[in-house]
């Protein structure tokens, strides 16, 4: 808590299950070193996921799941009072309560205001994504290069 930069993720892979932490594995490889690449550090920023758990069978969470945790992950969002948030792949819909898939919404700023806390937030292709489709980068660039605009804009 306390860091400017809040990263959430969907609901957690096999991986982040297994551990416990949100963007393990071969995606939290990747999203550390998109960081890197705009001078940003894993240990500061605050990582966490819409989705508490992983449903089963690795599925997709149901309607009702997400209206069940979404308090809870807005809430998490005003304890750790960030002053941005990169909203990864599916969590981002999700946090802005729109059906739209990531490739429309990406790119694209959103004010969110929770109780007390204003944070601007940005969608993002999720990096288990990018490994996925590795022409999709120079998108998931542009946003990081958005990103860091921004956060230098408010110093």
């Amino acid at each position: 808590p306390g860091t400017r930069l809040m990263i959430i993720d969907r609901q957690p892979s096999s991986d982040e299950d297994r551990n416990g932490l949100p963007f393990s594995g071969a995606a939290g490889q990747l999203l550390d070193r998109m960081l890197a690449a705009i001078g940003i550090e894993r240990q500061d920023v605050y990582l966490a996921s819409a989705i508490p758990w992983r449903p089963p069978g690795g599925r997709t969470p149901t309607d009702e799941e997400r209206a069940l945790c979404l308090p809870f992950v807005l809430r998490h969002i005003e304890l750790a009072k960030p002053g941005f948030i990169l909203a990864c792949g599916e969590a981002a819909g999700y946090l802005i309560d729109q059906r739209t898939g990531i490739n429309k919404l990406r790119g694209k700023w959103n004010d969110l205001q929770i109780g007390e806390v204003h944070a601007r937030m940005l969608p993002i292709f999720h990096p288990a994504f990018l490994i996925d489709q590795p022409g999709l980068k120079k998108l998931a660039w542009a946003d990081l290069l958005s990103l860091k605009a921004e956060m230098e804009q408010e110093r």
